[in-house]
């Protein structure tokens, strides 16, 4: 169902290193880290990640996973409609890898909601 989560911090370099050590035991590794934000994961997939924000706050950010890019555009259309806004369209975001599918909207308080799809596109479109 989740495939993973974003939370914001207000110091980066403290928290970066204190997820690096309080993860460790249960095996997550820092696996990407770019613009102010890391990933932390298993095996080059990163599930928790933590981003720079400033005092007043940050966004919190859940991605759900899935099977069919279909179902990204699906989540879109169905969260537009219920009020949500839009923060980004059904796309491949190669910067996190060149399968990945995703769309973004921002719930009424805010939040940034994701659904991504990882699976190649000539497998589903």
């Amino acid at each position: 169902m989740l495939d993973h989560i974003r939370i914001p911090v207000q110091d980066f370099a403290r928290s970066s290193d204190f997820y690096r050590q309080t993860l460790a035991p249960l095996g997550y590794e820092l696996v990407m880290e770019f613009d102010s934000s890391a990933g932390f994961g298993w095996a080059d997939k990163p599930e928790f990640w933590i981003s720079s924000s400033d005092a007043s706050g940050g966004q919190l950010h859940i991605a759900f996973r899935a099977e069919e890019r279909e179902v990204v555009r699906d989540f879109h259309r169905v969260a537009l409609q219920a009020g949500g806004v839009d923060n980004g369209v059904p796309d491949v975001y190669e910067q996190y890898h060149p399968d990945y599918y995703a769309a973004y909207v921002l719930d009424p308080d805010g939040n940034n909601l994701e659904v991504v799809c990882h699976l190649p596109g000539d497998l589903q479109d």
